[in-house]
């Protein structure tokens, strides 16, 4: 499997190291949005290009790796991972907490370019999706509690039972053909 359709941001002070890494990315199939040489440019383009990873060296002038890291994954849209050649144990603790989702060290093969990048796409990929179904349960919830509050309200306005107001507000619902949770919260908003 290569690159297809992953869109990568190359962030590497080293000229050559730079051009060899677009090259070999190219060649993997992946598709290079950018090309920088330090952290301040890799951050603008990536908020210009959107690219699905950043591949950014450590050690970079003006901003270093890291501080990109951290500001790119605020983006939300792109899975980082970092270049260096260094292994040490606090450099790594430091890219995990920034929220790289790899990290390469150099010299490296071409299929460990892939695997790494590809790896991270994905692991990124999944998080994503889970946040994204988190966030919709916590929706769901947050409008059930809206709908129990208003379905109360109703209860006590109208003098009828709990199935009755969830029919009244149901009912009108549907004659409005308008989402259950948007009755409700016209219903709580009138009695404040």
């Amino acid at each position: 499997m290569g690159g297809a359709g992953l869109r990568v941001l190359v962030a590497e002070d080293e000229a050559l190291i730079r051009m060899d890494l677009v090259e070999t990315l190219q060649e993997l199939g992946f598709e290079v949005v950018a090309s920088v040489g330090d952290g301040t440019s890799a951050v603008a383009a990536a908020e210009r290009t959107t690219p699905h990873i950043a591949l950014l060296d450590i050690k970079m002038p003006d901003m270093d790796g890291l501080a990109a890291a951290s500001q790119i994954i605020a983006l939300r849209s792109t899975a980082v991972v970092m270049l260096t050649a260094f292994s040490q144990p606090e450099l790594i603790q430091r890219a995990i907490a920034a929220g790289a989702m790899g990290y390469l060290v150099k010299p490296f093969k071409p299929d460990e370019l892939r695997a790494a990048l590809t790896v991270a796409w994905e692991r990124y990929s999944q998080l994503r999706d889970e946040q994204q179904r988190a966030s919709q349960l916590e929706q769901s919830l947050a409008d059930r509690k809206t709908i129990e509050r208003a379905r109360g309200v109703v209860q006590a306005r109208l003098g009828v039972t709990e199935d009755e107001a969830y029919t009244w507000l149901r009912r009108t619902a549907m004659d409005e053909r308008v989402p259950l949770v948007d009755v409700a919260r016209r219903t709580l908003d009138a009695t404040d």
